[in-house]
């Protein structure tokens, strides 16, 4: 055989081994997922990619089992596609799970393969997504799987705080699928064709009896209104992989790196004396903190995370003068604001993000306290309450707090306050900063006297409008260095975007421990 034969014989082998990991479970599977609405895995990695910029990795690995019939269930790939490439100009890198093979089961090949990516995006410090589509672990291969499965949740742990971790649910996926997106920072779900949930409902009925479908136990609705787990939902393929885009602008690549920037035409100095009216100065009426955000913030942008869950507080990414900057703010709609054991945990979370990746902090606050009640205490309102403070206290990135109008008790703390390491406390002129109520405090202050006054209700009163004007103000606080600067409404953007500006080059002390204890 001459040499040119043996070139084209090995390229030939090439081309078809190739063609046949593109085409993963077949037509006949590619034409049923696209008739269900779905995207193949190389059909959603050319979407999220820049056009021509990805490059797959390790296309030809494939299964060594040959036992239960493997030998002939064999495809290149082995049921997940890797590589990188870049995003907006940015490398980021990448694996989907094709559930046109073998249902997208993690086998100990597929394991390796998304293990080795995550090891290229650490070293490189760059961006990884996950799209995952996945039945669970490969039963065909026994034990074997489980190295790569647990090499997998290892990578992600190592990679938390290092890397941002973004994991698309756009499948049913159970089992060992779903602790790796639990491990990373965000997942979104794909409503009516992805879910999520350790054991299927086949497992619970015969265990509990209990009948349920798998959507009622794990779908995007479930996700992103009771457990929290889900941070976002789209309506499909093509949405999720908009959204995964969009969250990546607000995020740098590694935690050594300060967030993109996007320059914006909107006037720093810009005021708006309708932020009055969005807020009223009655603490009786209920508004959406949403609107006042996008009033403040460039172009009126705001990204929220979890908006469906624990919505008496409001997370999320917006820009100030171009820069990405997290928000947490209270939502007088929801519960008149108050914190409780979901919306503490949402908040701590995202507070630990944006000081993992240099994302200033900024809280709007109008809390009456925490949310009482024997149910909240039960569920360990202590405990879970305690984890804003420590993120707070523990965040090293620019922190400014803003009092809007009522601040009392130990959420005052929660919210970052003075003495819990703020860089910057701002306060509307009707701002309460106070460790109760006006109206409570007297009552507990003056109850021998209100009892004994000729006129209670006048007596009450009167030592009502001395409280307040003594103490339920932002020029007590102002005048104890509780409150830096007491500022117009009207002049909160630019306020805020000076701030950000002196607190630009703050440096981190240096860490004088591995790390704490945060009380989970």
């Amino acid at each position: 055989m001459s040499e040119e034969t043996t070139h084209q014989s090995a390229y030939k082998r090439l081309k078809d081994l190739q063609k046949r990991a593109e085409q993963g479970g077949g037509s006949k599977a590619i034409e049923k997922r696209h008739a269900a609405g779905k995207l193949t895995a190389r059909e959603r990695l050319d979407l999220l990619f820049d056009k021509g910029t990805f490059v797959e990795l390790n296309q030809l690995a494939e299964s060594q089992a040959i036992d239960f019939g493997m030998q002939e269930k064999k495809v290149p790939g082995d049921g997940v596609v890797i590589g990188y490439g870049n995003i907006d100009d940015r490398l980021v890198f990448a694996y989907a799970q094709d559930a046109t093979v073998l249902g997208g089961s993690v086998g100990t090949l597929h394991g390796r393969k998304i293990c080795r990516i995550q090891d290229e995006a650490i070293k490189v410090k760059a961006p990884i997504i996950g799209l995952f589509d996945s039945g669970g672990g490969r039963l065909h291969e026994g034990f074997f799987a489980s190295k790569g499965v647990a090499g997998i949740f290892f990578r992600n742990t190592r990679s938390s705080g290092v890397v941002p971790q973004i994991s698309a649910m756009m499948g049913p996926c159970a089992g060992v699928s779903v602790y790796s997106p639990a491990l990373t920072d965000m997942i979104i779900m794909v409503e009516g064709t992805s879910q999520m949930a350790i054991t299927g409902p086949g497992v619970i009925k015969s265990v509990t009896g209990e009948e349920v479908t798998l959507e009622e136990l794990g779908g995007a609705k479930v996700h992103s209104e009771m457990t929290g787990q889900a941070h976002l939902t789209a309506e499909n393929d093509e949405a999720c992989i908009q959204l995964i885009r969009e969250l990546l602008a607000f995020l740098p690549s590694n935690h050594l790196e300060m967030p993109p920037v996007h320059p914006s035409e909107d006037d720093v100095n810009r005021t708006d004396d309708t932020l009055e009216e969005i807020i009223p100065a009655s603490f009786r009426k209920a508004y959406d903190m949403r609107k006042f955000v996008r009033r403040v913030t460039d172009n009126g942008d705001f990204f929220e995370l979890l908006p469906r869950y624990a919505r008496n507080i409001i997370i999320g990414f917006a820009r100030m003068d171009g820069q990405t900057v997290g928000i947490v703010g209270n939502q007088p709609n929801v519960l008149a604001g108050c914190l409780d054991v979901n919306s503490s945990d949402k908040a701590a979370r995202f507070i630990r993000f944006c000081d993992a990746f240099n994302i200033p902090l900024i809280n709007f606050v109008d809390v009456p306290g925490y949310f009482p009640g024997v149910k909240q205490e039960y569920a360990g309102i202590i405990r879970h309450g305690a984890k804003m403070l420590y993120a707070y206290a523990e965040a090293t990135v620019p922190k400014i707090t803003l009092a809007l109008r009522k601040e009392y008790g130990g959420a005052v703390m929660a919210m970052c306050c003075v003495g819990m390491g703020v860089d910057m406390m701002l306060a509307w002129p009707v701002a309460k900063l106070v460790v109760l109520d006006t109206t409570a405090a007297v009552n507990l202050i003056f109850r021998k006297e209100i009892k004994a006054a000729e006129n209670p209700d006048e007596f009450r009163n009167e030592m009502i409008q001395a409280y307040d004007h003594k103490y339920s103000n932002p020029f007590h606080a102002a005048s104890n260095m509780l409150v830096d600067k007491i500022i117009k409404p009207s002049e909160t953007r630019p306020e805020l975007i000076h701030a950000l500006k002196m607190l630009k080059n703050k440096q981190p002390a240096e860490p004088f421990r591995k790390h704490g204890n945060i009380p989970l």
